[in-house]
C-alpha cells in the first residue's frame, strides 16, 4: 500500500512520537498532553492509568527525580486501518538523576500504542510501555 494518504499517515504517526519524546525531554507538558486522546488508557510496570490527565500527572511526578533526559526512538512499525493505527516503537532512554548528576539510568523499552485519527490529527488512544531492561551506573 503506497498511496499518498498512507504515506502521509505514516509521517503523521511518526511525528506524534517525535512530539512525545520532545515533550518529555524538553519538559513541555502542554505539547506532551496534546498528543493523547482525552480517554487514553496507559500502562507501565503493571499499573494502569485512565485518561490523559491521570497519565500526565504520573509522567510529571516520574520526571521530577530526573535532570536531563534523552529518549531515542527506533523505527516505528504501524498497521493502519482507516482511522486507527496499531504502532510499535522501540526506544533507549537516558535519564540523569537530579540529586546525583553523575548517575544515569538507561531504559530499554517498547512503546505499543493504538493511535486514533481525530479532527486534530493522530493521537494516542492506548499507550503501553513495556520495559525490557534498565541499568543504573555512575561515572
Amino acid at each position: 500500500m503506497t498511496d499518498i494518504r498512507y504515506l502521509n499517515d505514516r509521517v503523521a504517526l511518526m511525528d506524534v512520537m517525535l512530539d512525545y519524546v520532545r515533550g518529555v525531554d524538553e519538559r513541555d507538558m502542554v505539547l506532551y498532553r496534546s498528543i493523547f486522546t482525552e480517554d487514553v488508557t496507559a500502562s507501565i510496570g503493571g499499573t494502569d492509568y485512565r485518561g490523559a490527565d491521570a497519565w500526565l500527572a504520573f509522567i510529571v511526578a516520574a520526571l521530577d527525580r530526573f535532570g536531563p533526559t534523552q529518549h531515542m526512538l527506533g523505527p516505528m512499525l504501524a498497521e493502519i486501518d482507516g482511522d486507527t493505527a496499531e504502532c510499535r516503537t522501540d526506544l533507549q532512554a537516558t535519564h540523569y538523576l537530579k540529586d546525583q548528576p553523575d548517575t544515569t539510568v538507561t531504559l530499554w523499552a517498547t512503546y505499543e500504542q493504538t493511535m486514533r485519527r481525530t479532527p486534530d490529527g493522530w493521537k494516542i488512544a492506548r499507550h503501553d510501555i513495556i520495559q525490557r531492561r534498565r541499568r543504573t551506573q555512575s561515572d
